[in-house]
């Protein structure tokens, strides 16, 4: 009975898991269709309009030009490790959403349903331990190349990925410390009641966790451009000194793994960062954490992924809008700045807590 028990979660995870996988990677042709619009309206253009009606055919042509591109290996390069540098550049940020919940937990009648693939209770530390190995695929893919420009951009890359993930962490230490639980679903639950100001339940303001450490919320946000290497905070990538960086060697559908992985790590994030302050899949119609029937929880997976691709928007809006910080900014800013404005911010949480 235990071995039966055991095969069937074992199966429906595996189920959520490749229907995750497939619902992202339909999610990424669009993010490159939206970034390429959302720039050329930033600065004044057009943007794809030839391939398909409105250009909404280019993501993939951009895809089958990548898939016939030559596949070039440098010569003096490690095969086996170069090889190993975009696939676990995709590999880490997409098992990191194992531990993310999608929806409340529906009951069906003969069991219960958990919209996790993986719903362990430390899931917060969990997702935290996997997505820190993701700057091994940088680092490999940068060394492995032999090449000075993109052994730069790996450095640079490893050591903006470990000290933002340190203000990173600091902020997300706070929740746990506010909430009293490093469960996510358990997270989404907490933010799902009133919020109480003064003692009194407000009926106009959500009690999402942006409210309760707006500090953290702010620290969360720097760190999450820092760790995806997205502007202002590309130096791994900067064109004008290192000519793109780690992945300057790499060419064909290895190129494409790293893009592919660069926007999976934006949706990981923005789903972290919807579960932990903006309160995940709730909304109106969706505020219970065990439902019966597929409605709420349908609804709630709706809620969840639109305030996912709105965070991911913001993501595209400052990219396009603010300037690259030097090097020495973008440390200054992390080790002098986040870090101890976080350590700050945990010392108050607590002696609120305390109190």
């Amino acid at each position: 009975m235990f071995l039966s028990y055991a095969f069937s979660d074992l199966l429906g995870s595996i189920v959520k898991g490749f229907g995750v996988i497939f619902v992202v990677l339909n999610i990424v042709p669009g993010l490159i269709y939206l970034e390429r619009k959302i720039c050329a309206y930033i600065q004044g253009r057009v943007g794809p309009n030839r391939v398909g009606p409105a250009g909404l055919l280019q993501p993939i042509a951009d895809a089958i030009k990548l898939l016939f591109k030559e596949e070039i290996i440098p010569r003096n390069a490690d095969r086996f490790l170069y090889l190993m540098g975009p696939v676990l550049a995709f590999l880490v940020p997409a098992a990191a959403l194992a531990f993310i919940p999608f929806g409340p937990r529906v009951d069906t009648g003969s069991g219960e349903i958990d919209l996790r693939i993986c719903g362990v209770d430390p899931g917060l530390l969990m997702l935290l331990a996997v997505t820190s190995l993701g700057v091994y695929g940088i680092a490999l893919g940068g060394w492995a190349s032999n090449s000075k420009f993109a052994l730069m951009g790996a450095i640079r890359a490893s050591a903006q990925m470990i000290s933002y993930a340190v203000a990173a962490e600091l902020a997300l230490v706070a929740i746990v410390a506010s909430t009293g639980t490093a469960d996510l679903q358990k997270i989404v639950a907490g933010q799902i009641a009133p919020l109480k100001l003064g003692g009194v339940d407000n009926t106009i303001l959500p009690n999402w966790g942006i409210f309760h450490q707006p500090i953290a919320f702010v620290i969360f946000l720097c760190a999450m451009f820092a760790e995806n290497n997205r502007l202002p905070f590309d130096l791994p990538e900067a064109e004008p000194e290192l000519g793109a960086g780690y992945h300057a060697e790499y060419s064909g559908l290895k190129f494409a793994m790293f893009m592919l992985g660069e926007y999976v790590a934006m949706i990981t994030m923005s789903a972290l960062c919807v579960t932990i302050f903006f309160g995940g899949w709730s909304g109106p119609g969706a505020t219970s954490t065990l439902v019966t029937g597929w409605g709420p929880a349908i609804l709630g997976m709706v809620y969840f992924l639109a305030k996912v691709v709105l965070v991911l928007l913001f993501y595209m809006w400052v990219r396009w809008t603010l300037p690259r910080f030097r090097y020495d900014q973008l440390m200054r800013l992390g080790w002098k700045m986040l870090v101890p404005v976080g350590l700050a911010n945990l010392f108050i949480t607590g002696v609120l807590i305390s109190l």
